[in-house]
């Protein structure tokens, strides 16, 4: 297999040509339906503690995921390093992993690789690298680079250009290019992720725009049901993309509520709300995507019950929405 890489031409073209499905001789479509991997996002099954929840060990995380029946778990950066402050390694995050029959689908990370301030985003590159690093030895092949910084909602810092929105979305790709090549150093690829309620990357399409746009076909992005519903994304866009421009999906669902009201918190499990879920998995088949879908909530109520009936629920009805 060639180890060339893949120009950005090449790459735009298989993203335009995922839109279309294989007939057969008879002329309808028939798209394969690859297996997806079931992962879980270790936010489902917090503690009720604080806007954000707690976190819950990590070595208690892989065990809920593997017992609930799950392919692989999606930690967060938080999550590892409490466990290295309490004394634990990278190592034997791995071995845990590893004897648990799980994999690292993706890390969860919070640098800012894409702010406006040039020392702010150099001090996020660091960041970004030690959150790679940490992710390359605990075996996961990915890192989700959401536009943390740059969402214009505002900070708690007296700065007021704290949270400034970058709207070049050329500008944004050259720097998500250069998150890539340091990515590359440690065999970790950096995701795109959209962010419904910012205004930096909050569509599919400016998400798509900067992994295209970045010069490296390697590049890929991170949908999620909720993000899409809450930035305005129409889910038709999903039909345009080749599975290979996915690095993982985040799955969930949400009630009827307004757009502009609603939040986190009221992700519910798959097929609980309003969500066109069906059509959902019917892009992602269609791309031909086989990657991870990984359950990522923040309900509240959840929080509150036995983590592991949460985490066996989630999965169950995240294998029914499938099909």
């Amino acid at each position: 297999m060639s180890t060339e890489p893949v120009s950005r031409r090449t790459w735009l073209a298989g993203v335009a040509a995922a839109g279309a499905t294989v007939a057969d001789a008879s002329g309808s479509a028939d798209p394969p339906k690859p297996a997806f991997g079931f992962c879980l996002n270790t936010s489902t099954v917090r503690l009720p503690e604080g806007q954000w929840g707690k976190p819950r060990p990590l070595a208690e995380l892989i065990d809920i995921a593997a017992k609930a029946g799950y392919d692989a778990i999606e930690p967060w950066v938080s999550e590892i390093d409490e466990h290295l402050k309490a004394g634990g390694t990278t190592k034997d995050i791995r071995k845990r992993v590893a004897d648990a029959g799980l994999k690292v689908a993706d890390v969860i990370g919070f640098a800012e690789w894409v702010v406006e301030d040039p020392e702010r985003r150099k001090k996020g590159l660091e960041v970004a690298k030690r959150d790679m690093g940490w992710a390359a030895e605990i075996g996961s092949p990915r890192v989700a680079a959401p536009p943390v910084g740059a969402t214009g909602g505002g900070s708690k810092r007296d700065d007021p250009k704290f949270s400034q929105p970058v709207l070049d979305l050329v500008a944004a790709a050259d720097r998500y290019r250069a998150l890539l090549d340091l990515g590359k150093t440690m065999g970790v690829t950096p995701l795109v992720e959209l962010w419904g309620h910012s205004k930096t990357l909050r569509r599919l399409g400016e998400a798509l725009c900067v992994a295209a746009e970045c010069g490296d076909g390697t590049g890929a992005i991170l949908p999620d049901v909720y993000h899409l519903y809450k930035g305005g994304s129409d889910f038709a866009g999903l039909g345009l993309l080749a599975g290979r421009a996915v690095g993982i999906f985040h799955l969930n669902d949400y009630p009827k509520i307004e757009r502009e009201k609603i939040v986190d918190a009221d992700r519910v499990y798959p097929g609980d709300g309003v969500a066109p879920l069906k059509e959902v998995f019917a892009a992602l088949r269609a791309m031909n995507y086989a990657g991870y879908v990984s359950l990522e909530l923040f309900n509240r109520e959840y929080w509150k019950q036995d983590p592991l009936a949460v985490a066996k629920t989630g999965l169950a009805k995240t294998r029914a929405a499938a099909g």
